[in-house]
């Protein structure tokens, strides 16, 4: 069984650890922001939905940590290589308007791919400038 205060503890961990605030978490996860209003001050348990849903939108987040707090937070599933990926495509002007800096960064984003060709892709994200972002999972 689920010890509801336990489990609250660690899901305001995961908020903080993001910097989000109940209201932006709940949007990011894709629940009404009163579900979490809810659960973090206790008058309701989290669904097996609910749990879904911050596994899937925070990797980071392991299923057996978040439920009884055996494991770790942060999971460290991300890897060296993976971040340095990120940095290369970070250092590059993303919202550049000209359609040649645009066409170059097709090609540096292919060049990151075969590069490590031998790696398979778990998941792609792209942020927008209004803050909003997709999610894209193998």
């Amino acid at each position: 069984m689920i010890n509801n205060e336990e489990f609250t503890k660690r899901l305001k961990k995961v908020i903080d650890f993001y910097g989000e605030s109940a209201s932006s978490f709940a949007e990011k996860i894709g629940v009404q922001r009163s579900s979490i209003s809810h659960i973090l001050s206790g008058r309701n348990k989290p669904s097996l939905e609910f749990v879904l849903k911050v596994l899937s939108s925070f990797p980071e987040v392991e299923l057996y940590w978040l439920m009884n707090g055996k494991g770790n937070f942060p999971s460290g599933k991300n890897s060296e290589p993976q971040i340095e990926k990120k940095s290369t495509v970070q250092n590059q002007n993303l919202f550049s308007s000209s359609e040649n800096e645009n066409a170059q960064k097709e090609i540096t984003v292919e060049k990151i791919i075969s590069s490590n060709s031998k790696k398979e892709i778990e998941r792609i994200i792209i942020f927008y400038k209004d803050g909003s972002f997709s999610n894209f999972e193998n």
